[in-house]
């Protein structure tokens, strides 16, 4: 028997191949065109960015100069060094120290004379200065300024730049400046470059920018650990080649090759020159790893196959509509299972047609109403088995009340005021459905506590009281066995518990209490109010509803206490008291009425 071939795969197949695959050949050409475009456009990024970030440092080493040149012309000017043993002096020193937070010291030495400094003690010693100055002195004849090489400061690991700038009063050297400054502010200039491991960008392909001293040694680096270290980098090809020419060539773009871990990478990258007026050269290097540094290639590459796919879905329509005349008959018993699969029960399947599909349409409509016969059977079975349930927690409730004359009636009390705040709460009809269950149920636990206590006609003992508190854990003992009680638990096990913490059995605070267990709180304490007693007779109504708020925020939470008392105030609770919304009773009316229509139906 040969086999059926669709009308639909072959009429997407012509339209695929006259159009797609033409598509296809174009688009993969001009992709490869536009990679080696990106290239360039990529090397003239990285070139833009090395140099601005060089033109960036030298800013910074300049704006330092300019600092440590102004002191030292002003010494010339002033022609006083008395002026460095004035308290305004050293005052003045130490509000530059405290404008410029990467600023560690300024330094002042007079020929022959005592030293001035103002440092920051935690991260400079004395010492140190004195040991950075001595390594400058005999470099500042004959040279307006000084820049020391990079260097680490032992007692605090920084790593630190010293600018130094002469006093030369009648063509002698009398004094000169100095100024010690963190290179962690290279790091602000370099906020683009995020944190990371050397590891963790090579693997990835990341852009790694980062600066070194003559020496090749790391000034920043992404990676903290090789700035720590000092680490060399004279081991990378685009480094060697700036540390040859960096005097020559201001900026260049480099293609090279690098190998990490023993894999090796085709990088592309550029270096730029920072100049500090001839004294120190540092060199800002960008690299990537070329096919990362590429990767919108390939994403155009697959923004082609997104157009391709459009294409297809285009051929699919086209073919669809082509040969939907044939699958008609099909298409209308698939939408009727569609129907079905959403709950619309009733929906039937028009039989005419082919024969074959006529008995499949017959087949499917007999499906549906066995399957509408059974939905029915479940739903009237389902109603049954809920008013079962709730009888029995019902019974179950007044026979523990029934325990004490007194307390009749009380868990059926306290289940309406439940639901009446809860209401007023604005909890949907399920949420509401569950705290009537749980209020009813919250006394469950008093069916194992002894006669003697629960029907004693005085106020307990502390030891019997201790006996009482024990009912929320007796009756979550009971119910917790019962899978199907897992949502009654809260209000029937922490009913009794405060937001201050103070109350029992877990002793939790309002954050961890279930609202479910706050309203139930509510509406056992108000029925227990406003109820006589052997031993005390019950408040008034606005007695019990003062006394209850005078609670919030140590027993209660507020918006349960204020939704109560907005319910009495309505005249939906009263003592003994809940009554029913009008159009909570009309929807009930409603929903019983709509049950009757189906299991009519049904049968």
């Amino acid at each position: 028997m040969r086999k059926k071939f669709s009308l639909i795969y072959f009429v997407t197949f012509t339209l695929l191949a006259v159009g797609l695959f033409p598509l296809l050949l174009t688009s993969w050409t001009l992709s490869d065109r536009s990679a080696r475009e990106l290239r360039a456009v990529e090397g003239r990024y990285q070139t833009q960015l090395v140099q601005d970030k060089a033109r960036q440092i030298e800013l910074f080493g300049q704006r330092y100069a300019d600092l440590v040149g102004s002191y030292a012309k002003a010494l010339e000017l002033s022609n006083d060094f008395s002026l460095l043993s004035s308290q305004q002096t050293e005052e003045k020193l130490g509000a530059t120290l405290k404008e410029n937070p990467f600023l560690l010291a300024l330094y002042i030495r007079p020929t022959g004379s005592e030293s001035l400094s103002v440092f920051r003690a935690e991260q400079v010693k004395r010492e140190e200065i004195e040991t950075l100055a001595n390594n400058l002195a005999p470099n500042l004849e004959n040279r307006k300024l000084v820049f020391g090489q990079p260097q680490k400061v032992a007692s605090s690991g920084e790593l630190v730049q010293t600018i130094a700038s002469p006093v030369v009063i009648n063509n002698n050297l009398s004094a000169f400046v100095m100024a010690v400054v963190s290179l962690r502010e290279i790091s602000l200039i370099m906020s683009e470059t995020r944190p990371a491991s050397e590891d963790e960008l090579w693997k990835a392909g990341l852009p790694i920018i980062f600066v070194v001293d003559e020496k090749g040694n790391a000034i920043f680096h992404p990676d903290a650990k090789i700035v720590a270290g000092q680490k060399s980098l004279l081991n990378l090809k685009i480094v060697q080649e700036w540390q040859e020419s960096n005097r020559q060539i201001q900026s260049a773009l480099v293609p090279f090759t690098a190998d990490y871990e023993g894999i090796r990478h085709e990088m592309i990258g550029a270096y730029s020159t920072a100049n500090f007026h001839n004294e120190l050269k540092l060199g800002v290097i960008a690299m990537q790893d070329e096919s990362k540094a590429l990767a919108s290639v390939g994403e155009m590459r697959r923004q082609t196959w997104v157009i391709c796919l459009g294409f297809a879905m285009f051929a699919l329509v086209v073919g669809f509509l082509l040969s939907r005349q044939m699958t008609h008959p099909l298409m209308k018993l698939s939408a009727a299972a569609e129907k079905i699969a959403e709950g619309d029960f009733s929906t039937r399947v028009d039989a005419k047609g082919i024969s074959e599909i006529g008995t499949l349409g017959d087949a499917f409509n007999m499906m549906s109403d066995n399957v509408e016969e059974y939905i029915a059977k479940l739903a009237r079975a389902a109603e049954e088995n809920r008013e079962l349930f709730v009888g029995t927690v019902k019974a179950l409730a007044a026979a523990i009340d029934g325990k004490d004359k007194y307390t009749r009636g009380h868990s059926e009390r306290v289940s309406r005021v439940s639901v009446a705040i809860g209401r007023r709460m604005g909890l949907e009809p399920e949420e509401l459905e569950t705290l009537r269950i749980s209020a009813l149920l919250h006394d469950v636990g008093k069916i194992a506590i002894d006669d003697s206590i629960l029907k004693k006609p005085a106020a307990l003992t502390n030891e019997e009281f201790e006996i009482m508190k024990t009912h929320p854990q007796r009756g979550y003992k009971i119910m917790s066995q019962i899978p199907a009680m897992k949502d009654f638990l809260p209000g029937m096990y922490m009913h009794h518990e405060m937001v201050n913490g103070q109350g029992y059995p877990q002793g939790l605070t309002d954050k961890d209490i279930p609202l479910q267990a706050k309203i139930v709180s509510v509406a056992d304490t108000f029925d227990a109010m406003t109820i006589d007693r052997p031993y005390s007779k019950g408040m008034t109504l606005e007695d019990s509803l003062e006394r209850i708020k005078s609670f919030v925020g140590t027993r209660y939470d507020g918006r349960v206490v204020q939704a109560l008392v907005e319910a009495c105030n309505e005249g939906k609770i009263g003592i003994g008291v809940v009554k029913l919304r009008a159009d909570a009773q009309q929807n009930n009316r409603k929903l019983v009425s709509a049950r009757e229509q189906l299991g009519n139906k049904a049968a």
